[in-house]
């Protein structure tokens, strides 16, 4: 089952909590704190694996989750850092975010990419000590991983495309120009997968060509088999475009030509202005009056074309030949750029401050989920604890909402769960 689509679900792991902690050893007086750092999260991490051709394993698992860092503990000893999830991808995957569409990565080479950042551990209670306090007793939390959908998408990586209508001979032509062996026979929709063939013209000197299932009227609108595949033609450096001179299936070639470029066009213009070969098919069984009208109409637009029979491997050598010319004339296999624009930035989710305030039955609800972090890390019973959770509170305009909303001393407010008497 050839699958060339899929959406998953990857998640970075969240950074470890840094430690609160104090050093204590026999004969060492006031040993101040010494709580570690967090450790790092995984990344999420992709990889080309040629030994895949298709998206079909992620149709089975569509969930990614890293592991989140290790805690700091005692001793200033920081938290280990999650190893990184690989996942591995066929060479050619596009990765992009679901609901932008804002391409993430082009898989196509083999290192490494970093997909979704893993959170940064939080620091102990060791940094945060002072000459005027010398006890804190409180750390920050890990810093959230990055979670993102995803959708992938498979383009193949080939640098010449066979287009044409069904039954035209392209699975033909690729059987005896390379070692790839499609499914052959003489009814429409033969293939069902795309086919790749690596074609040696001399030594040292080969490309990669691929069969794209066959194309009718309307593919670009979903008519058919062709919508799904028409995305692997993209990359492509060269197109030949197969059309069956004969007639045999009671169509006429001028036709069949300007429908297949109809659809090129109106799936990417880019696709459309690719450079062309047209191989006319089946001559063998074609009389010498339409090969002829037909070569007359592809001149005329300033194409090449080939005389073939790839039954009977007629023209064959001949357009292979051409072919591998014209490849050395053209810029290298499409690339396509991520977006510049940052996915995420650490920076910009540790100083993310936005915050909800309502007020219901006589209580003011602060809905903060950055604060719920906090929460965590704060000690209830310590006073420098509290003073550093009011501290929060007040840099991040959340007190002076609640006195611009008409909040009096002594009215509960709800922070995250927490509920607490305001005071000036």
């Amino acid at each position: 089952m050839f699958v060339d689509e899929v959406y998953i679900s990857v998640a970075a792991g969240d950074g470890g909590d840094g430690c609160v902690s104090f050093h204590r050893e026999k004969y060492v007086a006031s040993g101040g704190p010494d709580g570690g750092d967090g450790g790092k999260g995984g990344d999420i991490v992709f990889l080309v694996d040629d030994n895949m051709n298709t998206l079909i394993d992620f149709r089975y698992k569509r969930k990614y989750s890293a592991e989140r860092g290790q805690n700091g503990s005692s001793r200033n000893s920081f938290g280990k850092g999650a190893p990184d999830m690989v996942i591995k991808v066929p060479r050619g995957t596009i990765v992009r975010e679901r609901e932008s569409g804002r391409i993430i990565a082009d898989m196509s080479g083999s290192e490494p990419v970093v997909i979704a950042k893993g959170g940064k551990g939080g620091r102990g209670n060791a940094h945060f000590a002072t000459p005027t306090r010398q006890i804190p007793r409180f750390a920050k939390p890990g810093f959230k991983g990055q979670k993102l959908e995803l959708k992938l998408e498979l383009k193949l990586l080939a640098d010449v495309g066979l287009v044409g209508f069904p039954n035209v001979g392209k699975s033909t032509l690729v059987s005896v120009v390379s070692a790839a062996k499609p499914k052959i026979a003489n009814y429409h929709f033969t293939t069902l997968t795309p086919v790749l063939g690596v074609v040696k013209v001399a030594e040292g000197v080969s490309f990669v060509m691929a069969d794209i299932p066959g194309l009718i009227e309307g593919a670009s609108d979903g008519v058919g088999l062709g919508h799904e595949f028409l995305r692997h033609v993209e990359r492509c450096r060269l197109i030949i475009h197969i059309v069956d001179v004969s007639g045999s299936e009671g169509r006429d070639p001028i036709e069949d030509f300007e429908i297949i470029n109809n659809e090129l066009r109106r799936f990417s213009e880019d696709l459309a202005n690719a450079t062309q070969i047209v191989a006319a098919n089946k001559c063998d069984m074609a009389e010498r009056e339409q090969i002829d009208r037909f070569k007359e109409y592809i001149v005329g637009k300033g194409l090449d074309f080939f005389e073939i029979s790839a039954a009977t491997t007629m023209g064959t050598k001949e357009l292979i030949g051409f072919t591998a010319n014209e490849l050395e004339k053209l810029p290298p296999l499409k690339v396509f750029e991520p977006d510049p624009v940052p996915l995420w930035n650490p920076d910009e989710l540790a100083n993310d401050r936005s915050f909800d305030i309502t007020f219901e039955d006589g209580v003011y609800f602060v809905d903060a989920e950055w604060l719920e972090d906090i929460l965590r890390m704060v000690d209830m019973e310590d006073y420098e604890s509290l003073q550093h959770f009011q501290l929060a509170l007040k840099t991040s305009g959340i007190i002076d909402k609640l006195e611009e909303m008409g909040i009096n001393d002594g009215d509960p407010v709800c922070v995250c769960g927490f509920e607490f008497d305001y005071v000036r």
